[in-house]
């Protein structure tokens, strides 16, 4: 079971995103592994803004790096610069930048001097939401090293981007701190996602 809507949206964002996009790119001269880089390294500069205490521009910076990330791999295949390597960089770096926004949030956490039972609720929802999430990632990639290939389930990396960056831009803009919610939510649905994909894999296994 995926979100309705899904597919659709990545063809559009394909067709009317992407693909400009990386005939941008490819005119100015940039090349598909230094755009991962770039987005990886924005992704890290989020990180330190929300461990500083400054959640909205570490939201807007997350949204930026995320948003290199849907070129990266457009300009490789217009190009046809294409790799296993690149394919494999481009992996690497997109789960490193996501897992540097939860270690950043932890760290503003640890100094918000909030009373302790809210810490440990607020650092067990940081811990979990990057165990749960990073498994979701893991399970696609195991999937396809044993032939199974599945973009399935409800919290995908592409929606956990989106609500990371909104969250924190809310966290900055609202009245109360909202972000700890936004991570429960992404903990929980990223372990029913986790599951959902672990069995909807053993079922493309067993017609094998």
């Amino acid at each position: 079971m995926a979100l309705p809507g899904r597919e659709q949206l990545r063809s559009a964002l394909l067709r009317y995103v992407e693909v400009p996009g990386a005939r941008a790119f490819d005119a100015i001269g940039v090349t598909p592994n230094a755009i991962t880089l770039v987005g990886f390294s924005i992704c890290v500069g989020s990180a330190v803004l929300v461990a500083l205490g400054w959640p909205l521009y570490a939201g807007i910076a997350f949204a930026v790096g995320s948003i290199l990330d849907l070129f990266d791999g457009a300009l490789a295949r217009l190009t046809g610069k294409a790799s296993p390597f690149g394919a494999l960089l481009d992996s690497v770096f997109d789960r490193l930048g996501e897992a540097s926004l939860f270690v950043g949030l932890g760290i503003y956490y640890l100094l918000g001097d909030l009373p302790p039972a809210q810490l440990i609720l607020s650092m067990l929802s940081v811990l979990l939401g990057l165990v749960f999430s990073q498994g979701v990632s893991y399970l696609r990639a195991r999937g396809e090293g044993l032939g199974a290939f599945t973009t399935s389930g409800i919290m995908t990396r592409t929606e956990r981007v989106i609500i990371l960056g909104a969250g924190l831009i809310a966290e900055g803009l609202a009245p109360v701190p909202i972000m700890v919610w936004v991570l429960w939510v992404i903990a929980g649905v990223s372990c029913f996602t986790l599951f959902q994909r672990m069995f909807t894999i053993r079922s493309l296994l067993e017609r094998e």
